[in-house]
């Protein structure tokens, strides 16, 4: 096996404990859970994982050309943490609809009461792209402070062409902080005013915006909301016909407030993931697991929305789909910025373990988002990994209120996000 790879600067990250997330028998330490390697090491070149494992194993051929070695001095790292379903670029908050729910007001009739998503709408087409770009980033810092190496931000608070466009490259930009940005086009998020009572006709129009959008080279993926509030199986299906035809994969919000069947759906297309899911049924979970599709859950919204019907964990374990986590931060229905509380707040809910909830946030998060060039701790992954001051991984689930990071790396080049 050649061990040399000329011109890229290979560093050495040793005396860790290392939470690998690999797979079964290719877990090193023995560890198929959390692949475990006490007092580990990790070669990085350029912006790969070369080499992970026990520190006594390391090849003497990989040493000799180490340009920087850094002695962790017995930290914790796991891979970077991924958010993988963020609303995260708009004008405006919601604070006062927080308080009418409080009241006894239910989301649905907030929405239809021209609250909801459109009043984020009307906020976002108001702010300008540098407006819009401050309020993103401050967002964003949040998030990296927690671990964030990798994210997901969808539009859908344009509703326009113009407005959309605006809300994608802010996004897009997101990038110039040190992070991998994907962006999703959900312009089927709600119905604009200028369009009510022509659904269709919006559907339509949401449609046609696409190849533009992608001209523009601002879509990574394609995103509905599928739901009685928002846009019906049919309506929904035309939108992913249309990502179809130009060879973009397609997400879903679905089966979040009642079943619609749009898990089934999304999974006709090979959703990359299926996201909310508190309704899913049995034949929704049977597609998915058929297309690999990933349940994405979203335990903040659960929360502030203060639902009680749980998404079928059980059932999606037992199906073998496989399950991540994620923030949906937007102003409505999930206004939290921190990656460490969902990872708890999907322990206490949902009764996930704290192994499948950082799996949740790393391996499966990469997966819904297409990308397989990271999440674990392997050689030829991207090195994106955080260092904590932890002494193992079920700290980052146990502990809310404690920010236990001590740095991030991302693409082998260390950043300093507190």
């Amino acid at each position: 096996m050649n061990l040399e790879r000329p011109g890229a600067r290979r560093t050495l990250w040793t005396n860790a404990t290392l939470a690998t997330l690999a797979e079964g028998e290719h877990a090193p330490g023995g560890n198929a859970d959390w692949g475990l390697v006490e007092r580990g090491a990790m070669v990085v070149e350029g912006e790969q994982l070369r080499w992970v494992g026990p520190a006594a194993e390391l090849p003497d051929a990989l040493r000799a050309d180490v340009v920087e070695e850094h002695d962790l001095d017995g930290a914790l790292i796991t891979p970077g943490l991924i958010d993988c379903h963020t609303h995260l670029v708009y004008g405006g908050e919601r604070s006062a609809e927080f308080e009418l729910r409080l009241q006894g007001a239910t989301y649905e009739e907030i929405a239809r009461a021209g609250g909801g998503i459109r009043s984020t709408v009307a906020a976002t087409r108001l702010a300008g792209e540098h407006e819009l770009h401050v309020l993103a980033v401050q967002r964003a810092r949040a998030l990296m402070a927690e671990g964030l190496t990798t994210l997901e931000v969808k539009s859908g608070y344009g509703l326009s062409l113009a407005a959309e466009a605006k809300c994608l490259r802010v996004a897009r930009k997101l990038g110039e902080l040190g992070l991998t940005v994907r962006t999703t086009y959900l312009g089927a998020h709600a119905l604009p005013p200028e369009f009510e009572g022509r659904q269709d006709e919006y559907v339509d129009a949401v449609c046609a915006w696409l190849p533009e959008l992608k001209r523009q080279g601002l879509v990574d993926a394609v995103d509905a909301f599928c739901e009685r509030i928002a846009f019906t199986p049919a309506q929904t299906r035309r939108v992913f016909e249309a990502a179809r035809a130009l060879g973009l994969p397609v997400k879903l919000h679905a089966e979040q407030l009642s079943d619609q069947g749009g898990a089934a759906l999304a999974a006709e297309f090979n959703a990359l993931s299926c996201d909310h899911l508190e309704w899913l049924s049995e034949s929704g979970i049977a597609a998915m697991k058929q297309a690999g599709t990933v349940a994405v859950l979203l335990p903040g919204a659960f929360y502030f929305l203060r639902e009680t019907k749980l998404p079928p964990i059980q059932a999606l374990r037992d199906a073998g789909v496989p399950i991540a986590l994620a923030t949906d931060h937007n102003p409505g229905s999930s206004p939290g910025l921190s990656l460490l509380l969902m990872l708890n707040m999907a322990c206490t809910f949902f009764r996930m373990t704290p192994q499948e909830a950082l799996r949740g946030m790393t391996v499966n998060a990469a997966r819904a988002l297409g990308l397989h060039d990271r999440g674990r701790l392997v050689a030829g992954q991207r090195a994106d990994f955080c260092l904590w001051d932890a002494a193992h991984p079920r700290e980052l689930a146990y502990w809310f209120g404690r920010n236990p990071l001590r740095q991030t790396v991302v693409g082998g080049v260390r950043r300093m996000d507190r």
